[in-house]
């Protein structure tokens, strides 16, 4: 770990040494960022519940311009939270030794809170196992098991496996294998299919791995000079986001699907725009990550008053995640109830196209009312979270880094 650190409320340059570091440095553009994709992410799970399930909303062939960026836009949370993941955890102030034994218990933690609790609890409101979905903290969960061996190699391997797993994992989309171990590594599938029980892996680990390798790696850049990190997250998230433009343009290597002509020129942008997310593509990433560099470049200097409500959010990501799934199931059984005068769809989930739930007959809302409920969630939870990050800011105990 790195002896000195630019630290402050708003990242001024001011070097510490090693004793006056806490355990865990905050920086607030990291935090800020983390903030703002938590925020976008409840309105795609707010969507999942409330919204028309027809058709993809990504699809340019069927729809609309303001449901495709409505997804779209959400499209950056998952590869920004991996990539902090990986920042946040270079930036503790813990031996290598340490480090690893965290970053290993955290990652079991998250995959026993997938598969358990947060599955039945948080997001599906039934213990029935008909449909088991490994998803976010899954691979979140795995990629931080791998990240706690990566710690002890030098930083420029670590970087260069994060890369390679990046840039080249799209050569293997060749394979065509049902194989369980092969759906976990690369390609989306059931890996257990009975008439009572199945499971499907959505989050694939390949990919994941090696954006949260690159995200540790990046937080090696916070020990730099202001002037000269700035130059390189402005440079690197340039260079990401042209390399996305000129690869999609290019049309061959990156992303399984190809862009095509559309019905209208404004069809056609979407198609360029509609990348593979499951798993993510290298066009994917590049699409999600440069903007996300370009944003630590921009709020390196301090936090634009209008987002320090999101700066609170990103202290605490995962107690607001783990809290805004409920609430946003509970608001559907709510409306269902009040609209059906019954809820049990709520609570079924037997397969992958009813998941994470069953939608009533004609069920379905405009978008104006879907971001009218993402609003109140994200607004509800503001306090308890404002809350919690005092607790974790006033408290050191162990059990608060795994919340």
């Amino acid at each position: 770990m790195v002896v000195t650190r630019e630290l402050s409320e708003h990242n001024p340059a001011v070097a510490v040494t090693d004793a006056a570091i806490p355990t865990r440095v905050r920086l607030e553009s990291v935090d800020l960022l983390r903030g703002v994709i938590m925020i976008l992410m409840a309105l795609d799970h707010t969507r999942d519940f409330f919204g028309q399930t027809a058709f993809s909303p990504t699809d340019p062939t069927q729809t609309t311009i303001p449901l495709f960026f409505t997804r779209w836009i959400t499209h950056f949370c998952a590869p920004v939270f991996f990539l902090l993941t990986g920042t946040g955890a270079s930036l503790r102030k813990k031996s290598k030794g340490e480090l690893s034994k965290f970053l290993f218990t955290r990652g079991l933690w998250l995959i026993f809170l997938e598969i358990t609790l947060f599955r039945c609890l948080g997001l599906q409101f039934n213990f029935d196992y008909h449909l088991t979905l490994l998803d976010v903290l899954w691979a979140l969960g795995w990629a931080m098991i791998v990240l706690s061996g990566l710690v002890h190699l030098p930083a420029w391997l670590v970087t260069s496996f994060g890369v390679v797993l990046i840039a080249g994992h799209n050569l293997l989309d060749r394979i065509q294998s049902s194989n369980p171990v092969w759906s976990i590594l690369h390609s989306p599938n059931f890996i257990l299919t009975t008439p009572q029980h199945s499971v499907f892996v959505a989050y694939p680990l390949i990919p994941w791995i090696g954006v949260t390798a690159v995200g540790c790696s990046l937080g090696q850049i916070y020990a730099w000079a202001s002037d000269r990190r700035r130059t390189f997250l402005f440079g690197a998230g340039l260079a990401t986001t042209a390399a996305f433009v000129i690869l999609r343009g290019i049309n061959i290597y990156g992303d399984p699907f190809r862009w095509s002509t559309q019905k209208s020129a404004a069809h056609t942008v979407l198609s360029f725009l509609n990348t593979n997310k499951y798993p993510p593509s290298l066009l994917f990433l590049l699409m999600t990550l440069g903007p996300a560099l370009l944003f630590l470049w921009a709020v390196d200097g301090g936090t634009p008053q209008f987002l320090r409500p999101a700066l609170v959010l990103g202290k605490v990501p995962m107690f607001y995640y783990l809290l805004h799934f409920p609430l946003i199931h509970l608001i559907a059984v709510a409306v269902c109830y009040a609209r059906y005068g019954q809820t049990h769809w709520m609570f079924e989930s037997p397969t992958i196209t009813q998941f994470p739930i069953t939608t009533p007959p004609g069920w379905g809302f405009s978008l104006p009312v879907i971001y009218l409920i993402w609003a109140s969630v994200v607004l509800a939870l503001y306090p308890l979270c404002r809350w919690f990050a005092t607790v974790k800011r006033r408290r050191s105990d162990a059990w608060l880094s795994y919340l």
